[in-house]
């Protein structure tokens, strides 16, 4: 049986959607820039930031102060600062963001 010549294969072209979408900078959602409530402002500053990155100044700043319950990891031992922000002594990780979320305005 003869082998029929094939038409050589194109090379996909990439497509202009995905490159645009790439190139535009993040800014709805937890990407929204947010202000701060003073007493936040204490821990991550008080300028502007992504709602994803005031999460991350918040661990940053409970890691540097070792505020993590040594024996459940998941718990955070509030100091006076964390307790402006949460209103308790104490919170797990999962409450962590609902008590940030009543210090930051869009």
């Amino acid at each position: 049986m003869a082998k029929t010549p094939t038409a050589p294969k194109k090379a996909a072209a990439p497509k202009k959607d995905a490159a645009v979408k790439d190139a535009a900078p993040k800014t709805g959602g937890i990407h929204a820039p947010v202000q701060p409530s003073p007493e936040l402002g204490e821990i991550v500053g008080n300028d502007k930031l992504p709602r994803s990155e005031v999460i991350s100044k918040v661990w940053v700043y409970i890691k540097k102060h070792e505020l993590q319950n040594p024996e459940n990891k998941r718990e955070i031992l509030a100091d006076e600062k964390l307790k402006k922000v949460f209103g308790r002594d104490k919170c797990t990780m999962f409450e962590m963001n609902k008590y940030i979320s009543q210090h930051v305005k869009a």
